[in-house]
């Protein structure tokens, strides 16, 4: 099983980057954002060839410490253009290279989640806004991992202008819910110091997890969402390099193992009423007590990375007495307040009675009012 994943993967990167043509200029030291090769491709939704121009980037970008990785992002352009930019951010929350966007919008084998988020994409598009969607988790697919996530969004933005010579002055707006609302809010956060000639009208995340240190008492032992504990731990090896046989259980190795090139649709409710206790090895009882796990969440709290300089809607379901089943509804209306705070315009959207999956749909229609005033000018409201 290992082996066959490995050539998938291998596989598909070679699909997704060796085949891009039409290489940039060499140069010593490309910056973020750079241009490095394009190709054409379709934009297949719902088994049909959406009559857009698609084309794929591959850029210079940063990891989560700033040292270079290369991001690739789907550019979709209308006949209808509008001169308008939405950074699209998809809930892809993968670990192997078959889940990112990139991929699926070519219609290779999207999960549901995906055919719902192309839906709100053909609806940007029709609008006349060009879509750009990146595989904001990077080339080994660090999925939550906030920094990375937020650098790849804003180099795709950058090498999508660049692809198109529009000039640093266009409108451009973010949108992510779940795994996407990652690189919408950290990149929200990173923009004014990392991309300060972007011109950022208004961004929009949902489902955040904004303090992974709260979600992971919530997930341990639920029906539904247990399996994301194997797959974050995935994530942090990849980005930070832990020494999983100090803290995990033979289990727990072997559930790892399990899901390590897997998509979140192939792991989230597989393991129901799995407890990260049975993950660990004594004398560890939670992945909180794991110094390694401890200092990797800290790293990727929303709210901690710096202040966004544009104006922010923030949603999330509220099913139970702590949040959607996932997320935690305290921790969104925490970072929405820290933002009111810092002077941030910031509107809060709690769902009730919803769950992750069904707070998506509300969330996408406030989300498109919220965008469409941005974009209009008009003055933005909360707080």
């Amino acid at each position: 099983m290992t082996k066959r994943w490995a050539l998938l993967t291998v596989s598909i990167l070679t699909l997704l980057l060796g085949l891009l043509t039409h290489p940039a200029p060499a140069s010593a030291d490309p910056g973020p954002g750079t241009v490095l090769r394009t190709r054409p491709v379709q934009f297949v939704s719902q088994g049909v060839v959406v009559p857009v121009s698609a084309t794929q980037v591959h850029y210079r970008s940063g990891d989560d410490f700033g040292r270079p990785i290369t991001g690739v992002t789907t550019l979709l352009r209308p006949p209808n253009a509008n001169g308008r930019i939405i950074s699209f951010h998809m809930a892809y929350d993968g670990l192997g290279a078959q889940c990112a966007p990139s991929y699926t919008l070519q219609g290779h084998h999207p999960s549901t989640a995906a055919r719902f988020e192309q839906v709100a994409i053909n609806g940007y598009l029709a609008s006349g806004y060009t879509v750009v969607v990146p595989d904001y988790e990077g080339p080994q697919q660090e999925w939550t991992i906030g920094r990375q996530s937020g650098h790849l969004a804003l180099d795709g933005i950058r090498a999508a202008e660049s692809v198109l010579r529009m000039p640093r002055s266009t409108p451009v707006a973010m949108i992510g819910y779940s795994g996407g609302s990652v690189p919408t809010d950290f990149g929200a956060e990173l923009a004014a110091t990392y991309a300060p000639e972007l011109r950022l009208v208004g961004a929009a995340a949902g489902g955040l997890p904004v303090n992974l240190a709260h979600n992971l008492p919530y997930v341990s032992g639920s029906k539904d969402w247990a399996g994301v504990m194997p797959a974050l731990i995935v994530a942090y090896d990849r980005a930070y390099d832990l020494d999983l046989p100090s803290f995990l259980s033979p289990y727990g190795l072997r559930l790892v193992n399990t899901v390590r090139n897997q998509c979140i649709a192939d792991f989230a409710a597989d393991y129901p009423g799995l407890t990260d206790q049975q993950m660990l090895r004594a004398p560890y009882r939670s992945l909180l007590q794991v110094p390694s796990v401890r200092a990797a969440i800290a790293r990727n709290v929303m709210g901690t990375v710096g202040t966004p300089r544009m104006p922010m809607m923030l949603g999330v379901g509220h099913k139970d007495k702590i949040g959607d089943g996932v997320m935690v509804t305290a921790d969104v209306a925490g970072l929405a307040r820290t933002y009111c705070r810092r002077g941030v315009p910031t509107n809060l959207h709690v769902y009730q009675g919803d769950s992750h999956g069904t707070a998506f749909l509300p969330f996408q229609r406030d989300a498109a009012l919220f965008l469409t005033a941005r974009f209009a000018g008009r003055p933005a409201t909360g707080c």
